[in-house]
């Protein structure tokens, strides 16, 4: 006959065997499903990228014709060089805040970025196009000034 504690015991065993089986499985490399790629996503590794200097990475979340000019403006600096200009640029952001995307079809979005400053807010939207590699930043609008209420770090009575 089985009590109320040895019930609890093999329920107890049983959720560590089961933790046990999940974590053996990750490890061994199998895979949970994962959620597809979305258009922030490109947003997020960009501002990543920017913050560590990684250009490779960076140019990478964009497409077309505006990763060309990129390209060619890294190009035209040094990669060391510019690598500093996305970090010391990238340094001042203090958040962003990210829409939620509004699609165009199945292969293109558009959203819009609130970066934050220590004394500003500047918005812009950003336009995406869906590759077999993700979604890509095809072009972006002008930052535009934000007025904001209460400014970045006012202490809070």
């Amino acid at each position: 006959m089985m009590t109320r504690h040895h019930t609890a015991q093999l329920v107890t065993v049983l959720v560590l065997v089961a933790a046990l089986a999940i974590g053996l499985a990750r490890k061994a490399g199998w895979r949970t499903a994962k959620a597809p790629p979305e258009p922030q996503d490109a947003v997020y590794a960009m501002l990543a990228a920017a913050r560590s200097g990684d250009v490779k990475a960076w140019l990478a979340c964009y497409t077309g014709e505006m990763q060309a000019t990129l390209r060619q403006t890294v190009k035209e600096s040094t990669e060391p060089g510019f690598a500093k200009y996305l970090r010391d640029t990238h340094a001042a952001i203090k958040g962003v805040a990210v829409s939620d995307p509004q699609r165009i079809g199945e292969q293109e979005a558009t959203l819009r970025v609130e970066y934050i400053y220590q004394d500003r807010n500047e918005a812009q939207i950003v336009f995406l196009e869906k590759s077999p590699a993700g979604w890509k930043i095809a072009r972006a609008g002008t930052a535009g000034r934000v007025p904001s209420l209460i400014p970045y770090g006012t202490p809070v009575k």
